[in-house]
């Protein structure tokens, strides 16, 4: 924790934090110009978007304070990727969106082969994006991000374990961004599927220190010991 605020110790991992940050903001903001799904908590951010007018990255900003104060009671405790986190992604996101031409909403009725291919690379880019942002950001080890601290918070703090406390809460926010207008689709699925090798294999790449892999070591067999209760 201290070593996570301490600027001197983490000075030489802010680069990839920062990198890994704003390339996962471009990534979402691809994801969601293709319109043919997003990862469940933006699903939720853009549903709140389109309910309210909120520009979705600025959604994703006030959500991930409201979410940090959740820490609180879980006595889960933040670090300066924590903060970079919520102030980043969204930020980067609104800027790339505002650059990336407007696709405009996607239909299947009547989509011509080279609008298909466009938003297909666009949502195959994203998630590879945020692959590799996820390895940069994760392999600084200098906090997690508030959502992702949620889960590790409330498995610390009562013993659930991680996968189903993270299933509880994204088809939670899955569902209500649904509801709220938010878009569901192959990207979605893709995301799901795609983006755990993907993290794995970068983070093995970028995290040559093997900080994350001591870490989720101890959190395997944390996870067995509470399994075999």
């Amino acid at each position: 924790m201290r070593e996570r605020f301490d600027l001197r110790s983490a000075a030489p991992r802010l680069p990839g934090l920062l990198v890994g940050l704003v390339a996962f903001g471009i990534g979402v903001a691809l994801m969601v110009e293709s319109g043919l799904g997003l990862s469940p908590w933006e699903v939720l951010h853009q549903g709140i978007s389109v309910r309210t007018g909120i520009p979705i990255g600025t959604v994703s900003i006030m959500l991930g304070v409201v979410v940090l104060l959740l820490w609180i009671p879980i006595g889960e405790r933040p670090g300066i990727g924590t903060v970079a986190n919520i102030a980043l992604i969204g930020s980067t996101t609104n800027v790339t969106l505002g650059i990336l031409p407007d696709l405009g909403p996607f239909t299947f009725e009547g989509a011509e082969p080279a609008d298909l291919l466009a938003r297909a690379g666009l949502v195959l880019g994203g998630i590879l994006v945020i692959g590799v942002g996820s390895g940069f950001y994760l392999g600084a080890d200098l906090g997690p991000g508030p959502r992702d601290g949620l889960m590790t918070g409330l498995h610390r703090r009562y013993g659930w374990s991680i996968r189903r406390v993270r299933t509880a809460l994204e088809i939670g926010v899955l569902v209500v961004g649904f509801l709220l207008g938010g878009t569901i689709g192959i990207g979605t699925i893709l995301f799901a599927v795609l983006i755990g090798p993907l993290v794995q294999l970068f983070l093995g790449l970028l995290d040559r220190e093997g900080r994350i892999s001591r870490a989720r070591r101890a959190e395997i067999a944390e996870e067995a010991e509470l399994a075999g209760e």
